[in-house]
């Protein structure tokens, strides 16, 4: 099986996770985390994210995290071949926005929760 390789860019308080370079979000979720190592929630977000939408013909995942004085903001989505339904987009802002998924993501990245 082969490895993915998976591009991890540091730019000041920014923290970018992507498959493809130059990054790209043909759409994009939002939302706020409290803590964590950053690259570690990116991969937790990506995953999900993934599992949720690896239907989607063509869909690369994108996740950025910008450190705010509160936390991490999220921006989360991606790059896609085809016109993004707002189906899709409704169901990235599920994921991004569960509680629950909160919780894990941050404890699996050492964060308070």
């Amino acid at each position: 099986m082969a490895r993915t390789c998976w591009h991890i860019l540091h730019e000041g308080g920014r923290v970018t996770l992507c498959r493809h370079l130059p990054p790209r979000f043909d759409f994009a979720v939002r939302t706020m985390l409290p803590g964590g190592r950053a690259v570690r929630l990116a991969h937790q977000i990506r995953q999900d994210l993934w599992r949720a939408l690896q239907n989607v013909r063509g869909y690369s995942v994108v996740v950025q995290l910008d450190r705010r004085a509160d936390g991490w903001q999220v921006t989360a989505g991606g790059h896609a071949a085809r016109a993004v339904l707002a189906a899709v987009v409704a169901q990235a802002q599920a994921v991004l926005n569960d509680p629950r998924n909160h919780a894990r993501w941050v404890r699996s990245a050492g964060g308070v929760t």
